[in-house]
């Protein structure tokens, strides 16, 4: 006996999970309840859970049992490698955990805080003002911009330049719907040397190793690649070239673009409610930050930038009265945990005045997945979404555009279609500067 669910053929589930995929969970969950169960062409199956009581013994499994890097290779393996986190499971998985953490710590992000406030401002002052644009390209270019600068420095403007080229343009191939389903179908695009998207890659990966090289030959601290050279596991190991690729491209395209995403999610949430927006603005301007972590925490609760985690059953594993067979997949769903009516009164309203005083429950909120397996990055996309809104809300007169932003797939993330499309009407003056990202 497995978990119910729809009875379509594969192909069009699959289809309406790459073309629709919030309204075919919420279908799902209204018809067949908590736990169902999807089939993907190939005979693959996907159990899908909202439930927090099983999300938590999901989280909690042990890694040997529930897989969350072989979940993972299908659709990320291809871009991001075999040693990018992303990918990675068990030993290998906690090793390169622990050499990347301390470029994570807490300090460390004080240090980028300027950076990051640099960028964001250079770039408000370049919005239009009195005619409709997207804020979620301005919030990429922000995010790719902080990831650059922390990641490599300084260093030679000329290759920043150059990597930042070749991976806004690899995302644009990357993310389009209509490959994400060949991909969900086991296709991998990087294996047909004459696509546009394998020569995108293979040029990205030709910039990488050189900027690897040249601070092997010549070392620099203060960024995260000089972190990532000079980092020893308990062995004394360095990791090798490749490692550091993977993990290069995973921070790269997964922290910016997620961060990104987030952003422009926030903002649309924000103007849809013009009241919200008005008191996050009065707030910041008071230098009080409370109510920023509320609109933050409510934005990622309410505009999930992935709906799922997944997990690869290498063991049979029990789930509440089922029996998950070896080789299917168990995912618990970050989007239906946020929306239960349960946990969550009025589950569809933006209301940021919910958080005021109260943490999230990890099995009800977990934008970030959860568990041993939760982003490294976590802290540091927040970290960046505070700096942003700051330095942006309390200057801008703006107002959407027109209607909030339906969702749109950008390959495994859900982003806001068009972009989010807002009006400037006016920027303010700068307050004087203050450090309060990190409060």
């Amino acid at each position: 006996m497995l978990p119910p669910g729809p009875k379509a053929p594969p192909i069009v589930q699959i289809a309406r999970w790459v073309l629709t995929p919030l309204s075919f969970l919420d279908a799902c969950h209204r018809r067949y309840g908590d736990v169902f169960c999807l089939h993907a062409p190939g005979g693959e199956r996907f159990v899908i859970v909202a439930t927090p009581e099983l999300i938590k013994r999901v989280l909690a499994a042990d890694p040997d049992v529930l897989q969350a890097g072989v979940s993972n290779k299908t659709l990320l393996e291809p871009m991001l490698g075999l040693h990018s986190l992303l990918t990675l499971d068990g030993r290998e998985h906690l090793r390169q955990r622990r050499l990347l953490l301390p470029a994570f710590h807490g300090e460390r992000m004080q240090a980028f805080e300027r950076v990051m406030r640099e960028i964001t401002e250079a770039s408000f002052e370049q919005w239009p003002i009195g005619r409709a644009f997207s804020v979620h390209p301005r919030m990429q270019a922000i995010t790719l911009d902080v990831i650059l600068r922390t990641v490599f420095g300084v260093g030679d403007e000329s290759e920043h330049r150059e990597l930042r080229d070749q991976l806004v343009e690899l995302l644009a191939v990357s993310t389009n719907p209509w490959l994400f389903l060949p991909a969900m179908l086991g296709f991998d695009p990087f294996r047909v040397p004459w696509l546009r998207i394998t020569k995108l890659k293979r040029a990205m990966d030709d910039s990488l190793y050189r900027m690897i090289a040249a601070r092997r030959r010549k070392p620099t601290t203060g960024d995260v690649l000089g972190m990532m050279l000079e980092a020893r596991d308990d062995e004394g190991r360095t990791m090798t070239d490749v490692e550091i690729r993977d993990e290069l491209v995973t921070l790269l395209l997964a922290g910016h673009e997620t961060t990104a995403t987030a952003l422009a999610w926030t903002f649309d949430c924000l103007l849809a409610n013009p009241r919200t927006f008005a008191k996050l603005a009065d707030e910041l301007a008071d230098g009080r930050d409370a109510y920023l972590d509320a609109v933050i925490r409510e934005s990622l609760r309410l505009r999930p930038i992935v709906p799922l985690i997944g997990r690869h059953v290498e063991k049979p594993f029990e789930l509440g009265p089922w029996t998950i067979p070896r080789g299917y997949r168990i995912a618990p769903s970050i989007y239906l945990a946020g929306m239960r009516a349960d946990a969550y009164r009025d589950p569809a309203r933006f209301e940021p005045e919910r958080w005021i005083g109260v943490k999230p429950d990890p099995f009800t909120w977990l934008p970030f997945g959860g568990g041993i397996r939760r982003c490294i990055g976590m802290a540091f996309a927040q970290f960046e979404m505070r700096v942003v809104l700051q330095t942006v809300v309390p200057r801008a007169r703006m107002r959407l555009a027109g209607a909030p932003a339906r969702v749109t797939r950008r390959g495994v993330t859900l982003a806001p279609a068009g972009g989010t499309r807002v009006v400037l009407d006016a920027r303010v003056a700068a307050a004087a500067p203050a450090s309060r990202a990190a409060r």
